[in-house]
């Protein structure tokens, strides 16, 4: 700034005596500018004490709150826990998915024969598989199940009825010389587990002992004495 008016007092733009006039404040205000007005934030103003404070408004070019809150998250779909098994897991889970065990101790399939349609007493068909067997030939259980009764009948002698693991099927064992000890209703066995003993109780010809093999679906009552025959000889000619 002194250079400025050093040439416009060099060139007559000024007199000597202008100088003299300034005054220290002029000088000042000529070499150093008023700093701008610093910018301020506007604050609401604090309610008093006591009192309710005004409701929220918005402004034209900003949404409002409530407009602008995030929406609920729509629900996931509810999967059913009920599931349609597959074809594999219900064949596995029928008779016909399983592979039994042999009945009795030794026996081949070799030796089986299929009786269950040879009529009996000419009034009705057998509905069994008869395996012979030297007397006292131990019985085991063909698969995993409960004993649902222990019954004596003058047909089949000392017999056995086993429910299947899934109260859907049972297994009757029959002509049992006696029963394996602790055997009782209620029981539950395993594959292979003891049964009973081969013999000629019942109605069975005493010089040939065997085990009258059967088994029959239950239907929904589960009555162990009543159910739809099935041949049981194609299951015991899977095992191995």
């Amino acid at each position: 700034m002194l250079t400025l008016y050093y040439v416009l007092w060099r060139t007559g733009g000024i007199t000597a005596g202008h100088f003299a006039s300034l005054t220290t404040s002029d000088i000042a205000g000529a070499t150093r500018g008023s700093p701008p007005p610093l910018a301020t934030i506007p604050f609401p103003a604090t309610p008093a004490p006591g009192s309710i404070p005004p409701p929220l408004t918005t402004s034209p070019t900003m949404p409002s709150l409530e407009a602008s809150a995030t929406p609920p998250p729509t629900p996931l779909l509810s999967l059913s826990l009920t599931r349609t098994p597959s074809p594999a897991v219900r064949f596995f889970g029928t008779l016909e998915g399983r592979t039994l065990d042999m009945p009795v101790a030794g026996a081949r399939t070799i030796d089986l024969r299929d009786s269950f349609d040879e009529a009996r007493d000419g009034t009705r068909h057998h509905e069994a598989i008869d395996i012979l067997a030297p007397r006292g030939t131990p019985v085991v259980a063909v698969d995993e199940g409960k004993i649902a009764k222990l019954y004596t009948s003058k047909q089949g002698g000392f017999t056995v009825y086993q429910f299947d693991r899934d109260d859907s099927h049972a297994f009757y064992y029959a002509h049992l010389d006696r029963y394996a000890n602790g055997l009782k209703e209620g029981s539950y066995l395993r594959r292979g587990d003891p049964i009973g003993y081969v013999g000629t109780t019942g109605n069975a010809p005493p010089n040939t002992p065997h085990l009258h093999f059967a088994i029959f679906e239950l239907g929904p009552e589960k009555n162990w004495w009543q159910g739809k025959p099935i041949n049981p000889y194609p299951f015991l000619m899977k095992v191995k």
